[in-house]
């Protein structure tokens, strides 16, 4: 938005020229992102104390998390708040990216923020059914995918696979491939962030670290001197997602101001689906995908956790793991939860490394 006040105003001074640059935009909107985060977070979390909008804890999970009970929740309000308005705000809204994106992310905040609903205020457990919440899902993941692959402007680049750490190698996808496959990477990414948000700080780190990796590449495939150095496909227009995991890096850090051990606030369903959902969205955009995969592993890992133990209950009566998600199952093996968080961390920052180097190595 301010990026066409700037437009404007440089008809009186050439100065203001400086707000076309796309990195300097970066910058501003996650900066905008934070100072919104941190100046609205106390507010934010005395308003669902106020309200009683507190995490219930399940009895049969671990003893440290009893305490936790009550403690607010759905504070991922504040992170989509400040991602929205700091996207808005300094990127180009004439770039279709930004909307599909925006829309998906909150649309997916929407069916967390209802299922948050169901448990928190109404007071029903289950919250929102799991049938109710896959189909809702599929709507928005299938609907995102069929205007990515109808709006494509470059097709054999928008609709192919690309293999990393292999030199031009793509693999062209049929709208019967690409758009299921668009879907399982939106959905899957969201309900794997879901299910890794389970203790302070947890997930939102490694979300942070690895929106700030895929705006990396949203640069470089958006800019057509970068993508032909590295050897990445050029996708015109991918660059403005740079802006966007900008705001989610800056929303992100200021709300683990709240969420680090001890959490002050919880994001709740509202902010984890749609983290995850955005997460996988930007790299359906960059074409970076199976990258996703590997620098997003810690979510992976816990995801495979928990289908792994319900399938090897259901067909031996016998649990894999003392508790899935994985992360539950350190704690039981003695890991204090500060412990467990931080070498989760690690564990994505060299996963993330090991992403961004598909970057050169080829």
């Amino acid at each position: 938005m301010l990026i066409y006040l700037a437009e404007y105003l440089t008809r009186f001074h050439s100065g203001f020229n400086v707000f076309g640059y796309l990195t300097l935009r970066a910058i501003l909107s996650a900066l905008t992102a934070l100072v919104l985060s941190f100046a609205l977070g106390p507010a934010v979390i005395q308003r669902l104390s106020l309200r009683r909008i507190g995490q219930s804890v399940r009895q049969l999970g671990p003893e440290t998390h009893l305490p936790k009970a009550g403690t607010p929740t759905m504070g991922g309000a504040l992170i989509l708040l400040a991602i929205v308005v700091s996207t808005l705000l300094w990127s180009d809204l004439s770039n279709r990216f930004i909307w599909i994106v925006l829309i998906v992310t909150l649309a997916f905040g929407a069916i967390g923020f209802l299922d948050d609903y169901l448990k928190v205020i109404v007071g029903d457990s289950k919250g929102l059914r799991p049938s109710r919440k896959f189909f809702w899902q599929s709507v928005v993941g299938i609907g995102g995918a069929l205007v990515l692959y109808l709006t494509a402007d470059n097709p054999a680049v928008e609709r192919a696979l690309l293999i990393p750490y292999f030199k031009d190698t793509m693999i062209p996808m049929s709208i019967f491939v690409y758009v299921p496959f668009t879907y399982l990477v939106i959905v899957g990414s969201s309900n794997a962030v879901n299910l890794t948000d389970g203790l302070d700080g947890l997930a939102i780190m490694p979300t942070v670290l690895v929106g700030s990796a895929l705006g990396i590449f949203a640069y470089a495939a958006g800019n057509v001197v970068f993508s032909g150095y590295l050897g990445i496909p050029y996708v015109a227009g991918s660059g403005e997602m740079l802006v966007f995991c900008a705001a989610l890096a800056g929303a992100g850090l200021g709300f683990l101001w709240f969420n680090t051990y001890p959490a002050q606030v919880f994001m709740g369903d509202i902010g984890a689906l749609a983290l995850g959902a955005a997460l996988g969205l930007v790299a359906v955009v960059v074409r970076q995908e199976l990258v996703l995969f590997i620098m997003g592993g810690v979510f992976v890992v816990e995801t495979v956790s928990v289908i792994i133990q319900v399938a090897s209950y259901k067909m031996t009566g016998r649990r894999v793991f003392r508790m899935a998600p994985l992360h539950h199952h350190f704690e039981l093996k003695g890991w204090a939860e500060p412990k467990v968080i931080v070498r989760f961390w690690i564990i994505t920052v060299i996963l993330v490394l090991i992403g961004l180097a598909s970057l050169k190595i080829r």
